[in-house]
């Protein structure tokens, strides 16, 4: 045991070393030309914060509270600049949808309905995972929000790893609860490439593909992205199960466990009622959010504050979410020091950098090599809609002149904005509830995002361009 500490303790002095060195020879490296100083040295600053969560070096938490710090003390940020995230309304409805899941667990209202999943399919956690992601995949057209369609589907994950035995607390969170919270962000990320109006970005960047002579609507999105999007539905539960594999995989008997559960808890009460009121009544409000110009924030405030009215989420329970403050902090420090790389420059210097660098390649290379960086640029970025404005554009116009077909080029960027969204735990604000939960380690989100992030580019680019080439 000693011997282990000790190696232990060898290993993380060394990579605090390296972790050290890297950033302080990015900091007084001079910035390339064309790049302010202030922008290479957050950069710097970022890429550090980084390294140092993949690394497992310190948590996600612990290494964003000290990049905060590094930016506002060398005066890279100003303090108005450092602060800002904590006050962008995504962030707020990932807090928000995260204190009302705790209430539909609390409520039993989780329970309930995770026992008539569990019911139906739960004789496996593959069958589970299937029927998890065929409830995304038909609400999604629904939802311009990804991020609400998360706190929709969260509470009914974290309701079927609880009852099924599998909690963080009592450490068994990889009997199948982070397998079930990782495909579910897996799920997300692919149904958002799936519909037109399933995330925020997908019309602004139909706008911008306009420009360019390619007219992207709903039935002509869904007919280009069906084919790999339903492949991949297909084996994304398969893959991740052979890559990140829970410890239970056959459950023949809780079906038979679970009615007995049901009938155990008889009718519905009060609690259940109101909490199952409200949470109707958020999704309702959530779909329809862009036709009714509502703040999709100011409806999870409402609906936590009526949860807290009925008693069912109390001042107490408030004191017991220590998650839910952890990733308002860390998510807001990473999407303000990713924000300002935009702000400073840093993503467009890149972007363009990286795009010009493949002119005078034939096209199918040009348009390989612009599709991949795009997907793998995202580990800068900490928002799908903040890359598809800061580099669609430039990728695209790139494209288009090296001869590369404008719909193929304009429809593979978005798709991409949407499947490469898992790469990093931070990629999409709709991973961030599910990365609260702490079913997942840093290290275990990295590694799996990466992996997956692999297997939709192959699908997508594999089979989604030459489907697309051979309809358009």
């Amino acid at each position: 045991m000693a011997h282990h500490r000790k190696k232990r303790h060898t290993r993380n002095l060394l990579l605090w070393a390296v972790t050290l060195a890297i950033g302080l020879l990015l900091w007084f490296v001079p910035p390339p030309e064309g790049l302010s100083l202030a922008a290479w040295r957050l950069f710097a600053i970022f890429f550090t914060t980084i390294f140092a969560i993949v690394t497992g070096l310190v948590p996600i938490l612990t290494a964003s509270v000290l990049a905060l710090s590094v930016a506002v003390l060398s005066k890279v940020l100003t303090t108005e600049q450092a602060y800002s995230g904590f006050s962008q309304p995504f962030i707020l409805l990932i807090v928000a949808a995260f204190l009302v899941s705790q209430a539909v667990v609390k409520s039993g209202l989780g329970k309930r309905i995770a026992m008539h999943i569990i019911a139906r399919f739960g004789r496996s956690t593959l069958g589970l995972a299937y029927s998890l992601m065929a409830t995304d995949l038909l609400i999604a057209p629904a939802f311009p929000s990804n991020t609400a369609r998360s706190g929709v589907l969260f509470p009914i994950v974290n309701a079927l790893a609880h009852d099924s035995g599998s909690k963080v607390a009592d450490g068994t969170r990889k009997k199948l609860g982070a397998y079930l919270m990782t495909n579910m962000m897996v799920s997300l990320s692919i149904s958002s490439a799936l519909w037109f109006t399933a995330m925020a970005a997908n019309p602004l960047g139909a706008q911008i593909a306009a420009k360019f002579g390619v007219q992207i609507g709903f039935g002509s999105w869904l007919l280009a992205a069906a084919p790999a999007a339903l492949v991949a539905f297909l084996l994304a539960p398969w893959v991740l199960m052979k890559i990140y594999p829970p410890e239970v995989k056959r459950t023949p008997e809780a079906p038979q466990k679970a009615k007995e559960a049901l009938e155990k808890m008889g009718p519905v009460h009060r609690n259940e009622w109101i909490t199952g009121g409200v949470f109707i009544g958020m999704v309702l409000l959530w779909a329809l959010s862009g036709v009714l110009d509502i703040d999709k924030t100011a409806v999870a405030f409402g609906g936590l504050g009526i949860l807290m009215v009925a008693g069912i989420f109390t001042l107490s329970d408030m004191r017991l979410q220590g998650e839910a403050l952890s990733t308002l902090i860390w998510f807001s420090v990473l999407y303000t020091l990713s924000a300002y790389l935009d702000a400073f420059g840093f993503m467009g210097y890149v972007g363009t950098h990286i795009a010009h660098a493949v002119e005078g390649l034939a096209w199918p290379a040009v348009y390989l090599s612009l599709v991949l960086t795009y997907v793998f640029i995202h580990y800068l970025f900490v928002s799908q809609t903040a890359q598809m404005l800061a580099l669609y554009g430039i990728f695209l116009e790139v494209g288009v002149n090296a001869g590369v077909p404008p719909t193929l080029m304009a429809l593979m960027l978005l798709f991409a904005t949407n499947f490469n969204a898992i790469i990093t735990p931070q990629g999409s604000s709709a991973n961030v509830i599910f990365v609260a939960s702490e079913y997942m380690t840093s290290k275990e989100l990295y590694r799996n995002g990466l992996l997956m992030t692999l297997f939709n580019t192959l699908v997508f680019v594999g089979l989604g361009s030459i489907w697309i080439l051979t309809i358009f």
